[in-house]
């Protein structure tokens, strides 16, 4: 699928901030119908609020992605609305600590949230494409997940979720090609993000959530089928 993304049915989470929240904006902009997941409550109705104030249809759904039930719960609602043909999976966290101090608690949120997360969400997407025909899936990973770019200390249980999310994007691209379902990986370097002042690596961010949302949004409106299961590596903007 691709082209005008008119009242198509679209699913992001990680909505309540940052790439995801400016990402919901510019599908709502461009007539989709959107279904904005986060666990923060009062900032998808804030959201909610400013979107539909402007015209356009964006529907808050509180959801933890980690948890199946609430995966399952998000994309009924899109269900009911006719099937999401797009989902875009931004929802995130990192936990920072040095190697030999990760607990396993915190070793498990951020696998659960970043990487089972994410697979629970394009498994459920799938199932809701396939009988429409396709869709177009688009993943966030970071230049924290990509061989031979510089890391940084304190973010092992991030780094590797992040290199997990896109081996995850091609094997949906790979299963989703008969069925017309496509899967783009995007990883972004420093951008101008909460999670990028948590992970405290005095890095000055050179791209804004908004760029990146509008780099997603014209991917969906291409023919991703031609470079599905790639991945986008996004570096600084600044000269």
């Amino acid at each position: 699928m691709s082209g005008s993304l008119e009242g198509r049915v679209a699913v992001v989470t990680g909505a309540s901030r940052g790439i995801g929240r400016a990402t919901a904006i510019e599908l709502a902009q461009a007539g989709a119908r959107v279904f904005a997941a986060a666990r923060n409550r009062d900032r998808l109705e804030e959201l909610q609020a400013q979107v539909r104030k402007e015209g356009n249809d964006l529907q808050a759904v509180a959801c933890d992605v980690s948890v199946e039930a609430e995966v399952e719960r998000l994309f009924d609602a899109a269900d009911r609305a006719g099937g999401a043909t797009i989902l875009v999976c931004s929802a995130g966290v990192l936990r920072k600590a040095p190697f030999e101090e990760i607990s396993l608690v915190d070793w498990r949120a951020v696998l659960d949230v970043n990487l089972t997360g994410m697979f629970l969400c394009c498994r459920r997407a799938f199932q809701s494409m396939k009988p429409l025909g396709g869709g177009g899936i688009v993943t966030m990973s970071s230049l924290s997940g990509v061989y031979a770019v510089e890391k940084f200390p304190g973010l092992v249980a991030y780094n590797v979720s992040k290199y997990g999310v896109i081996g995850l994007t091609e094997g949906v691209a790979v299963e989703g090609r008969p069925y017309g379902i496509s899967a783009v990986c995007l990883s972004p370097g420093a951008v101008d993000t909460q999670m990028l002042r948590d992970a405290g690596n005095d890095l000055r961010p050179g791209l804004q959530p908004e760029h990146v949302a509008e780099l997603i949004l014209r991917l969906l409106e291409s023919p991703m089928r031609s470079f599905s299961g790639a991945n986008i590596p996004l570096f600084s903007n600044e000269p």
